[in-house]
């Protein structure tokens, strides 16, 4: 059973990442489409009752954010894997204006993600933590994390 978090800014890849990777084996979770933070917990809880894999796939920015999944769902006997993906600011709020309006987030917000953006740590209780870029031509690089970072 895996939990996967991912991290980043808005417009950095994320969403698309998760389709890609993981739409056919993990329940995506996502505040885009779930709206509410009380929905979250509800389908949050019953993956974790289901023993289902799951994707939080949220900005995450900081360790207060992602501490609430990682807690229960080490308790609930998942493996931990962190995505982080990495981003200029000025690239996501280019990508960010690309999108349909009902997609669109204000600057605003995408900035304020990457100002409260800290890198994550495997003290935060990642069992496996990926960094990733997207590579210019549609794709994705992923490297094994680094604490170096």
């Amino acid at each position: 059973m895996t939990a996967i978090i991912l991290m980043g800014i808005p417009a950095s890849g994320k969403s698309t990442f998760c389709k890609e990777q993981f739409f056919f084996t993990h329940v995506r979770l996502s505040l885009d489409m779930l709206k509410t933070r009380h929905r979250e917990k509800l389908i949050f809880q019953a993956c974790l009752d289901a023993k289902q894999p799951f994707v939080i796939d949220n900005t995450n920015a900081s360790v207060a954010e992602r501490k609430r999944f990682i807690g229960p769902a080490k308790e609930a006997g998942f493996k931990i894997v962190g995505y982080y993906f990495s981003s200029r600011v000025q690239d996501a709020l280019e990508r960010n204006r690309q999108r349909e309006e009902e997609a669109r987030i204000p600057d605003k917000g995408v900035l304020g993600v990457a100002g409260r953006l800290k890198l994550p740590s495997r003290t935060e209780g990642f069992d496996k933590l990926w960094f990733v870029g997207m590579d210019g031509v549609g794709g994705f690089n992923i490297e094994e994390w680094n604490d170096a970072l």
